[in-house]
């Protein structure tokens, strides 16, 4: 394997998601010399079969919808049906101008851009293309691929995942979401949109079960009036194929027939045969184990992204690439608290969230010790316009800090950066209150349901 003084760097990064690329323009930024390799596309997952294109897909429902209930505002127009191919060009024109702006920006920073798959060949370097990149420090950032489930082939036609869905030649008639998560209710609400009858299956009791389940339950409610189906606490038992598409068993005996299936359980670790066992880097269940900077228990290897046990999220992995960056340049950052990470569902209504539910704050600091408001947005002018429903609710522990912060409404995601604020500096509710909020705004909201929280509510009841 050739290497000469061209292949030696201050940081090799397997991986160019989002994880891998933050720490290269961090690292090159800090003046580090970088080699970022990346086997398919510069992005990764994030941009080209995840975040963005879902959220475009989403939008086009969104405008469907707006077509469908334009009456509703006194405004003429008519729905005529989903062009596929016309979705497909805005969402792919979205992606375009995004690569070709970070192709750029890593060309600016002087990184090593490597086009490969690359291997980890020992603790100090990567092999792609018969070349052998040596680094002082390695990071490990080759992200996750879609789930399935022991028995579930996913055979792209009929059973099918999100990376075969963003690409979808059709609207189905009819499918199937296997998981009730983030990826699964996202999937079935652009669907809806563009007139699928959609049928979710959750094994556990609620939709989005990671957040509080207050959230969960108005989601359910929204759903329901949407004419979006779902099956609650019942898991998946197996599938067959019927004349004209699937048919889907529970354990509880129940089946479910539509054209097709989408396995949407979740993202697993790209970890296997890229020489990280061999190299002695410790390991659970395809991930790789890090410490609260990223280090593996390999003192010249980090890992960063959705390949350590940290929440799936592209920021998450920006945040962690930052954070191993800066570790090695020098500096000293401070770890990150995954409970003050923003965390927004995109689907219609969104689910926003930071900090900890209620459950999990009266796990930690005791029933009698927590105290929670619900603000529901039929008191916001702004989501009246909108004609969106839902509630923010906030969790406090009694006589301090707000812990939580549970959204559910249309647009909500753009208001979880103050909701971020509120947690991360640990404010207390009369600190909010005093703050003035713009009206009439969705934020407004945030606002008032501190007010009441602080004890002086404006535009709700006591």
């Amino acid at each position: 394997m050739a290497n000469d003084a061209s292949t030696v760097f201050d940081l090799v990064i397997l991986g160019g998601g989002s994880g891998g690329y933050a720490a290269a323009l961090r690292a090159s930024q800090l003046g580090l010399d970088v080699a970022l390799i990346e086997k398919n596309k510069l992005g990764g997952t994030c941009l080209h079969n995840g975040c963005i294109p879902t959220k475009a897909l989403l939008h086009a429902g969104e405008v469907a919808d707006a077509a469908r209930d334009a009456s509703e505002f006194g405004v003429k127009a008519s729905f005529d049906g989903i062009d596929i191919a016309g979705v497909h060009k805005y969402k792919d024109g979205v992606i375009a101008g995004l690569y070709k702006g970070l192709q750029g920006l890593v060309a600016s920073r002087k990184i090593t851009y490597v086009e490969g798959e690359g291997r980890l060949s020992s603790a100090t370097s990567v092999d792609v293309n018969g070349k052998r990149y040596v680094g002082r420090h390695i990071v490990l950032a080759t992200g996750s691929t879609p789930k399935s489930l022991p028995g579930l082939t996913i055979d792209g036609d009929r059973v099918i995942s999100s990376d075969h869905a963003l690409v979808l030649d059709r609207v189905p008639k009819s499918a199937i979401v296997l998981g009730g998560g983030v990826i699964g209710v996202e999937f079935a609400s652009a669907w809806k949109s563009f007139g699928t009858d959609v049928t979710i299956i959750e094994g556990l009791p609620h939709l989005v079960p990671a957040e509080d389940e207050n959230s969960s339950k108005l989601l359910e409610r929204a759903f329901r009036k949407r004419g979006i189906k779902f099956s609650l606490g019942s898991f998946f038992k197996g599938v067959e194929y019927t004349a004209d598409g699937v048919r889907v068993t529970l354990d509880n005996g129940k089946t479910y027939d539509a054209e097709l299936l989408l396995v949407a359980i979740g993202r697993g670790p790209v970890s296997q045969g890229l020489g990280y066992e061999e190299a002695g880097v410790a390991m659970e269940r395809g991930h790789v184990l890090v410490d609260e900077y990223c280090r593996t228990n390999v003192p010249t290897i980090s890992a960063v992204g959705d390949l350590i046990p940290t929440l799936q999220l592209a920021h998450v992995g920006f945040a962690e690439g930052i954070l191993v960056a800066e570790r090695l340049a020098g500096l000293s950052p401070v770890p990150i608290d995954y409970d003050g990470v923003p965390r927004v569902t995109y689907c219609h209504p969104e689910v926003a969230s930071v900090g900890i539910s209620e459950a999990k704050a009266k796990e930690r600091y005791g029933a009698d010790q927590v105290v929670t408001l619900k603000y529901n947005l039929a008191g916001n002018g702004k989501s009246k316009i909108l004609k969106t429903a839902g509630e923010i609710k906030l969790v406090q522990v009694r006589d301090g800090a707000v812990v939580g912060v549970h959204m559910v409404g249309d647009r909500l995601g753009e208001q979880v950066g103050e909701a971020q604020l509120i947690y991360n500096w640990e404010a207390l509710p009369a600190e909010v209150a005093q703050l003035i909020h713009a009206h009439p705004t969705q934020n407004e909201a945030l606002g008032e349901a501190h007010l009441a929280l602080a004890g002086k509510p404006l535009h709700s009841h006591d």
